[in-house]
């Protein structure tokens, strides 16, 4: 990714950026573990359009439509923002992306139990799921797994604003140096 052209992550961008996270954070921590209700009931629309759209394909995998639908458009704002070089907006669609994992784990840990309320009181697609691959007995660990790998992302994608913060000071203090020594060589001429 360093030899893509990326819009510059300045000092001010940063601090923005962090207290964003911090908001972030402070939500996800507050809430419901695996729900945060601005943004997972936001989630919600793109989790039941995603059952439809792959219901019109293939009714087997319907229940896969779901969380593929609350996956799908971050990743598409993710691709755009990539292909544009911006890089905050690129992190925050990738955050986006994580954060929908950590909810998508909190459906799958509920697959044995099932005490989530169900939009319109449908079949559990993760207790579906779970039982077509025989891993039923394996829901809660499989959702531990699932928070963690969220958890991992989002502190990468977090991790990577700060890369390029410090790229971008470096860049800078590079080209700063070279026009001093460029100002320096043309004043001894």
């Amino acid at each position: 990714m360093d030899s893509k052209k990326w819009s510059p992550v300045t000092t001010r961008m940063l601090i923005g950026f962090v207290i964003g996270c911090g908001v972030f954070l402070l939500l996800v921590f507050k809430s419901e573990p695996g729900f945060v209700f601005l943004i997972d009931h936001a989630n919600l629309p793109f989790h039941e359009a995603g059952h439809l759209l792959v219901g019109i394909f293939s009714n087997r995998l319907e229940t896969y439509g779901g969380t593929l639908g609350q996956l799908t458009f971050p990743v598409v704002l993710a691709v755009s923002f990539w292909r544009k070089g911006d890089s905050l907006s690129f992190a925050g669609s990738v955050i986006w992306f994580f954060e929908n994992w950590l909810n998508i784990a909190r459906y799958m840990a509920d697959a044995r139990v099932q005490v989530l309320p169900l939009v319109g009181g449908g079949d559990h697609d993760w207790a579906n799921i779970f039982g077509r691959w025989k891993l039923m007995a394996h829901d809660t660990q499989i959702a531990r797994a699932v928070t963690g790998m969220a958890w991992l992302g989002i502190a990468a994608a977090c991790a990577w604003v700060v890369w390029r913060w410090w790229r971008d000071r470096q860049d800078a203090g590079a080209r700063m140096a070279r026009c001093q020594s460029a100002v320096d060589h043309v004043g001894m001429g």
